[in-house]
C-alpha cells in the first residue's frame, strides 16, 4: 500500500486532502490502494522558509523540506486566492494577508477592505493549488488546480474555511462555503489537483516503489 504523508500542520487542509485522495482513489478503480496521514512529528521539524514567490515553488520547497526529515512520499500544497482588481493578491500571501498572525476572519476582513468601492463585475479571481511529490527526497511529479469565480461583498455560506464564503462559483450558483463535499472535490482548485495526482499514481500503480515506501 502507498502511504502518502502529508506536509501541513492545517488539520482542515488535511482533512480537505484526505477526502479528496480517497475520493478520487476510489473512483480509480480496483488495485489501487492509499494510506493518507499528516507527517509524522511535523511540529518537531524546523518549518519549510516558503520564500520562492510562487505557489509551485513554495510547493515544491516544502515536498523537499519535509522529504528531508521522513522517508518515502511526502505531499506538501500551496494554495491560495488570486484576484485581478488587486494584481494578483493575496497570491502567496493568502494565509497572512491581514497580518502575520490573522486567522481566516481577518483575511476575509482585509479582502472586503481591499475591494471596497470594486463593483462585482470587476471582482474576478481564482484560487490556485500546486501539489508536489517527493519521493525519498526525490521530487517526482507536481500537479496544478485552477477554480475561476469572484468575489462577493458579503460572506454567504457556512462550510469551508479560508476565503470560501466570499468566493463565488457562476456555474453552480454558490459560494465555496456553500458547496456540498462532492460538488467542492470536483469544482475546487484544491480538488481538481487531486484528481490529477491520483491520476498520476493509478498510471504507475506497476512501479514496485510506490508501494514500498
Amino acid at each position: 500500500m502507498l502511504t502518502l504523508q502529508i506536509a501541513s500542520s492545517n488539520r482542515t487542509k488535511i482533512e480537505e486532502l484526505q477526502l479528496g485522495i480517497r475520493h478520487w482513489i476510489a473512483k480509480s478503480g480496483p488495485g489501487l490502494d492509499c494510506n493518507v496521514i499528516p507527517l509524522p512529528g511535523i511540529e518537531t521539524i524546523p518549518p519549510s522558509p516558503e520564500d520562492c514567490g510562487s505557489f509551485d515553488g513554495n510547493a515544491e520547497q516544502k515536498a523537499l523540506h519535509y522529504g528531508r526529515y521522513r522517508p518515502g512520499w511526502v505531499l506538501a500544497d500551496d494554495s491560495g486566492l488570486e484576484v485581478d482588481a488587486l494584481d494578483g493578491a493575496p497570491g502567496v500571501y493568502s494565509a497572512r494577508y491581514g497580518g502575520p498572525d490573522a486567522d481566516d476572519a481577518a483575511n476575509n476582513r482585509k479582502l472586503l477592505q481591499e475591494l471596497d468601492g470594486i463593483a462585482p463585475g470587476d471582482r474576478s479571481a481564482r484560487f490556485v493549488c500546486v501539489l508536489a511529490l517527493v519521493h525519498n527526497g526525490r521530487l517526482r511529479a507536481v500537479f496544478y488546480g485552477i477554480a475561476d469565480g469572484e468575489i462577493l461583498e458579503s460572506p454567504v455560506g457556512s462550510g469551508g474555511f479560508g476565503y470560501d464564503p466570499l468566493f463565488w462559483d457562476g456555474e453552480l450558483q454558490k459560494s465555496f462555503a456553500g458547496l456540498t463535499p462532492q460538488q467542492k472535490l470536483d469544482r475546487s482548485h484544491r480538488g481538481i489537483a487531486v484528481r490529477k495526482l491520483v491520476n498520476w499514481i493509478a498510471g504507475h500503480r506497476a512501479e514496485e516503489a510506490l508501494f514500498t515506501r
